[in-house]
């Protein structure tokens, strides 16, 4: 396998030199002759073929290309090519999609009665919809059994970095190529259409949801740092053994170690799950959404948002199956909950006293 390896990128590496000579117009037949000889080596099952695009744009060309992508892609209203599909009204045990956001930090915030606590922003980016998946086609959920899915794409990528294979399900759905899907079940009356555009509306201040992020790669580590273990005494007798686990496995029957064993390995750039995350505030104009405590990741890092469990909607259903801003009346820039206090209004408010007559 290493002898392969070798071969392929010594192959690489030659093609990549005898292009540039092709490109700068030197030894053109020996380059043409030299190229289809090495794409007739061996290992061309290791080699991953990808869109190629040409490379002798100038300097102003790039910028003009790049400037035409960005305004191509801008996100703007629904670009649906069939008509809308006939929407349902939510019920006791639907379950909605969910978003793809951008972590941007954390924030400070304060309740009325002046408890702080802090908030991790995320922010939708180009969320759009990609696909449905009926539950006859859809992969099983190992929690809730046989359901539908939402294929979900968020912020726009430029065509010149991405595989055409994997162009199709967005131009079927009339969409910009998207850097990151997820699939969210859902339940049959939570169907989208291919297209449409997902807000930070999409939740309300007040719910809870749970959110999903990869954690920061730490790289290889010890048991002390990875698993909090105490370690070997400093003295006495220890020779190089003062940050190692000690015994591995028991001896006599079975003398062997345990599937799962806590050992020294690579920690972090997983992706966990947080549960339960109350939504504090809401920025409709930059679509932000700020939600209690930390959340995994790095900053810029995608973050997976869905409902929670602990939701009751009995009462106060949310937008279903998401929100429309057709529909009704226009939303506030700020949603806040409420109890949180707003920044803008007075903190503490003293009554003015009337001066004693002397």
């Amino acid at each position: 396998m290493a002898t392969s390896w070798c071969l392929t990128s010594m192959r690489n590496s030659l093609l990549k030199v005898v292009k540039f000579s092709v490109i700068q117009g030197r030894n053109t037949q020996i380059g043409e002759n030299f190229v289809q000889r090495l794409k007739a080596c061996t290992c061309s099952h290791l080699i991953q073929h990808r869109s190629y695009y040409d490379n002798t744009l100038t300097s102003e060309n790039q910028k003009f290309v790049y400037q035409w992508n960005l305004l191509k892609h801008q996100f703007g209203p629904s670009p649906l090519k069939d008509s809308p599909w006939p929407r349902q009204d939510w019920k006791p045990g639907s379950k909605r999609t969910g978003l793809i956001a951008v972590k941007l930090g954390m924030y400070p915030m304060w309740t009325k009665s002046g408890k702080k606590f802090v908030t991790t922003a995320l922010q939708i980016q180009d969320c759009n919809v990609i696909r449905y998946v009926p539950p006859d086609i859809a992969p099983g959920d190992d929690q809730t059994g046989k359901n539908a899915a939402i294929e979900v794409g968020a912020k726009n990528a430029s065509p010149l970095y991405m595989d055409k294979g994997l162009t199709h399900k967005f131009h079927d759905a009339c969409v910009p190529l998207k850097q990151r899907t997820v699939l969210f079940y859902v339940t049959e009356n939570s169907a989208i259409q291919p297209g449409t555009p997902l807000y930070a509306t999409h939740f309300r201040p007040g719910m809870y949801v749970d959110c999903c992020g990869k954690t920061i790669g730490k790289g290889f580590q010890g048991v002390m740092k990875r698993w909090g273990m105490k370690g070997q005494p400093a003295s006495h007798g220890q020779t190089k053994t003062h940050r190692r686990m000690g015994a591995t496995g028991g001896g006599g029957s079975p003398g062997r170690i345990w599937k799962g064993k806590k050992m020294p390995g690579p920690m972090g750039n997983k992706w966990r799950w947080t549960r339960c995350l109350k939504i504090w505030r809401i920025n409709t104009r930059h679509n932000i959404i700020f939600v209690e405590g930390n959340v995994s990741g790095s900053k810029g890092g995608f973050v997976k948002i869905k409902d929670s469990l602990n939701n009751r909607f009995e009462n106060d259903p949310p937008p279903f199956p998401t929100h429309y801003p057709e529909d009704g009346d226009a939303l506030a820039e700020e949603l806040y909950d409420e109890d949180l206090h707003e920044m803008l209004q007075e903190s503490v408010a003293f009554e003015e006293e009337e001066e004693e007559e002397r």
